[in-house]
């Protein structure tokens, strides 16, 4: 029988797999650092892709409440000039298949169909080491331990499971977001709102972008994409939240003002979010008794998947341990043979997007990505 499984990280991936195992009469227990579920805001929309991430809310039987989640009209997006032309304008018409969400409520979603004592807050997993025959402890900040013979982590960027697997280490991916809001923007940002629409808006350059969300509850999302050095970066004090906006709106002088005070007329001080990535095609040898999911296995640049392989990886290891119950092993070794091949073929097609996007025609790529031109 398949043991119960130790999980560290209520991240989407942690929370599926904890759910698609639940599914199938399996136990699992989730080990989370923050005290609570609401302990800090939980990012913004998500485009949840019927060519992954559904297919693992599927899996975990959530595409009912999935559904309600919906943000109707977000699927729309448009492609702006940096003078603030439209470039392109693509309508949401409900056959996209990218339905935006928003990523606090998919994960009270899942958290909502756990029982109720699968997650446990409040610890912060510290050390992590091998007992032998594919049992390990885990030792965590507030000086409680676990011993487990199925460990998976789920813990992110800078998983403290990793290294049981591999000695690869995150580095900069040579781009960062700056993140800002804007709140009810119908009435206080009307053109920056207007030059959003519905939905999702990216202006790009070969020097630096800017991408925005209408999220829910009248609220504009920017993500600010700046390829600079992490120590241009340090040079900036983000302390100081009306010169950091102003020292990063300058990096657009020129562009149009409805773009620009999206940065400038921020009601939140700018938030630095540096990318990293590990080695790509990251892999591992098998180790009995543990594994991955989500960027603890296979951490890439933002690249509209990350979530979304997330959830598939939780559900896909949850049906391998179901299908594989008397040999635990070989449902570790089909799960991440399947991921292996699965993340290396996303993060590849990720570096390739990004080299274009810095390109000489970073709107053109743009916009042939999106309509599905790939002849010009």
């Amino acid at each position: 029988m398949t043991p119960s499984v130790t999980i560290i990280g209520a991240g989407l991936g942690g929370l599926t797999l904890a759910r698609v195992l639940h599914v199938n009469g399996i136990q699992s227990t989730v080990y989370e650092a923050e005290p609570s579920s609401t302990a800090r805001m939980q990012g913004g929309m998500l485009d949840i892709h019927d060519y992954n991430g559904q297919i693992g809310i599927k899996a975990a039987e959530l595409m009912d409440g999935f559904r309600e989640l919906g943000l109707d009209g977000r699927e729309a997006i448009r492609v702006l000039a940096p003078d603030g032309t439209v470039l392109l304008d693509k309508a949401d018409d409900g056959t996209g298949g990218r339905p935006e969400v928003m990523r606090a409520e998919l994960r009270q979603l899942l958290l909502d169909s756990l029982p109720a004592d699968t997650v446990r807050w409040g610890h912060k997993a510290d050390s992590v080491r091998a007992l032998g025959d594919g049992r390990h402890e885990v030792t965590f900040t507030n000086g409680s331990t676990v011993v487990t013979s199925l460990l998976v982590g789920a813990d992110g960027a800078w998983s403290r499971i990793r290294p049981l697997l591999s000695s690869a280490t995150p580095e900069y991916a040579g781009e960062s977001f700056v993140e800002t809001y804007l709140f009810d923007a119908d009435t206080r940002h009307v053109a920056s709102a207007k030059a959003v629409g519905s939905g999702s808006l990216m202006a790009p350059s070969n020097n630096g972008q800017i991408h925005a969300h209408q999220e829910k509850g009248d609220t504009l999302h920017t993500y600010v994409v700046l390829p600079r050095s992490l120590d241009w970066f340090a040079a900036i004090d983000f302390t100081d939240a009306a010169a950091t906006a102003a020292r990063v709106a300058r990096e657009f002088d020129g562009w149009a003002p409805e773009l620009t005070a999206l940065i400038t007329d921020a009601d939140t001080a700018p938030v630095w979010r540096p990318h990293y990535a590990l080695p790509l095609g990251h892999r591992w040898d098998r180790v009995p008794g543990v594994t991955l999911v989500g960027d603890a296995a296979h951490l890439s640049a933002p690249n509209g998947e990350g979530a979304n392989l997330a959830i598939l990886d939780g559900a896909e290891l949850g049906k391998a341990l179901a299908a594989h119950r008397d040999d635990v092993d070989a449902a570790l070794t089909e799960y991440e043979q399947t991921m292996f091949a699965r993340s290396t073929a996303m993060a590849t097609e990720a570096v390739t997007f990004f080299e274009n996007i810095t390109g000489e025609d970073p709107a053109r790529t743009l916009m042939d990505m999106l309509t599905g031109d790939q002849t010009s």
